[in-house]
């Protein structure tokens, strides 16, 4: 419920923010609960009922394809397999190379086998609470991205006690998607927002860019901490703030470490990516939030039209090097 509440927070802002004095009337908007958030695309220019339509058919069609709380997706398929051998479509290969691409880009701190140990966490429970250091301690033993083994379009887990969770990239993919399809369809101003992951397709009507809030962590009210001003591109911010629950004192976020199957414990509250892929600022705000703020800002400084804010536990707005952004 926080995190999409929080995914309601940002599309109104962005709303406001960004798309003030634009006329409503040319605007179709679909809204939907799919991929454990909130999502609302809303197309800005003249289209057809019919673009809008596929464009639920293509959110519908992934989330079924990829989530692992589906029992017959294709991700529980590998899951359930015992470490046998799946075929599956392409597009499921696709994403999860992509995956593998970024553990290693990261030392395996970015890791699609933290199923065992993320099952474990109920952030959605009426009273949840940490499980048992015994049975965390069991499930990160078989977290290990380098179990995955892909041939062709099989997808093969060496260990049949491993599982994948592609949570941490599979709306950055889907974003993609769906703004290759509005391309192919002549859209050429569009908002894709998949629960926070906001992808800005063109410029505002009147030519300028859209301005995009960054919320302030922990704020109940949504209060952006900052803004950024944008087009063509996307945006996704990872925060401690999103999902968490607190037991006996202590506080635990949705941000898993895959080395200890606990929360991510540094001193960031939020990372927020900007570049023109979503699928690639999906994986990268996770992937920053984990590696901590100086590592994480080395990383991003290395890589090429990538941008990013990290606020720390002070809430201080720190930017990388290049940052483009800045309102």
């Amino acid at each position: 419920m926080n995190k999409r509440l929080t995914a309601l927070l940002i599309s109104v802002l962005l709303l406001l923010s960004g798309c003030s004095g634009l006329p409503q009337k040319k605007s179709q908007v679909y809204t939907d609960t799919l991929f454990d958030t909130v999502v609302r695309i809303e197309i800005i220019d003249s289209a057809s009922e019919e673009v809008l339509k596929g464009c639920k058919e293509i959110c519908r069609k992934y989330d079924a394809m990829f989530s692992n709380k589906t029992e017959d997706s294709e991700i529980s398929q590998i899951n359930n397999a015992g470490g046998n051998p799946v075929e599956v479509s392409p597009e499921t290969v696709t994403l999860i190379k992509k995956a593998i691409y970024y553990s290693d880009l990261s030392n395996g701190v970015f890791d699609i086998t933290i199923a065992p140990v993320s099952n474990l966490w109920d952030f959605h429970s009426d009273e949840p609470v940490p499980p048992a250091p015994e049975t965390v301690a069991e499930a990160v033993s078989h977290v290990d991205y380098k179990n995955i083994l892909i041939k062709d379009n099989t997808v093969q887990l060496l260990d049949p006690y491993a599982a994948i969770d592609v949570g941490a990239i599979a709306k950055g993919y889907i974003a993609d998607r769906l703004k290759e399809y509005l391309k192919d369809h002549g859209i050429r101003r569009a908002i894709i927002d998949l629960g926070g992951n906001v992808l800005a397709m063109g410029k505002k009507l009147d030519g300028s860019d859209y301005n995009i809030g960054i919320q302030k962590p922990f704020d109940r009210t949504g209060e952006p901490i900052t803004s950024v001003r944008l087009s063509n591109k996307s945006i996704v911010t990872s925060g401690t703030y999103q999902r968490y629950f607190e037991s006996e004192g202590s506080m635990y976020h949705h941000i898993l470490d895959p080395h200890t199957g606990y929360p991510c414990e540094n001193n960031l509250r939020s990372v927020t990516i900007i570049t023109n892929s979503s699928l690639t600022a999906d994986a990268l705000s996770t992937t920053c939030f984990l590696l901590g703020y100086d590592k994480g800002l080395r990383l991003v400084d290395q890589l090429d039209n990538v941008d990013a804010v990290f606020i720390t536990d002070d809430n201080a707005i720190h930017y990388s090097k290049n940052f483009q952004h800045k309102q």
